[in-house]
């Protein structure tokens, strides 16, 4: 059985920006990542908009005035979440998706964090996947992304309880402030 995710030949070499950003002021560093990304972009066209709806992350979407169509996604990974994720299978599996149609384009990664493409679209809620219509589209869509073979023909072993154990081993049992404990 192989785990390995092989990334399908011609596809883009991702660039490496040696910087790092500071999860507590992004905006600086995304236009830092923006001079090397979008150099003919003026620094002061250039507007930013912070996403709130992720837990460990932190994403800002970049665009300029003159072309706000064109919106560079700079997310910063959360701390410490190198130990439960392997960044090199996510920027592979990234790299298989977008040769596959299922993901955006990857401009590049930085020390702690990558940059890509942002995709038109709307988010689905919860009313959204009861809908009958969507869930047979979301089943075809699902289909189509597990029918993409990204494992050079092997059958890929399953790792789900590999990583559950992985998670519940950084999981602390008990806290010296009583008041989490119980929390």
């Amino acid at each position: 059985m192989e785990t390995q995710i092989h990334v399908p030949v011609g596809s883009p070499v991702i660039r490496k920006i040696p910087v790092f950003v500071d999860e507590h002021n992004v905006i600086e560093g995304a236009m830092k990542l923006m001079k090397e990304l979008r150099p003919a972009w003026e620094p002061d066209s250039v507007r930013t908009k912070s996403f709130t709806d992720g837990t460990t992350n932190k994403l800002v979407g970049c665009y300029a005035d003159r072309s706000p169509e064109d919106v560079v996604l700079v997310r910063v990974y959360g701390n410490k979440t190198e130990l439960i994720v392997d960044r090199d299978n996510e920027l592979k599996s990234f790299q298989v998706l977008h040769a596959n149609g299922c993901a955006p384009r990857l401009y590049c990664t930085f020390q702690n964090g990558i940059c890509y493409e942002f995709m038109q679209g709307d988010a689905l809620g919860p009313q959204d996947v009861r809908d009958p219509t969507l869930i047979r589209l979301i089943a075809l869509e699902m289909a189509r992304i597990h029918a993409i073979h990204a494992h050079n023909g092997c059958i890929p072993k399953p790792n789900l309880w590999i990583k559950m154990r992985q998670y519940f081993s950084l999981v602390a049992t008990e806290f010296t402030d009583q008041a989490s404990n119980i929390r």
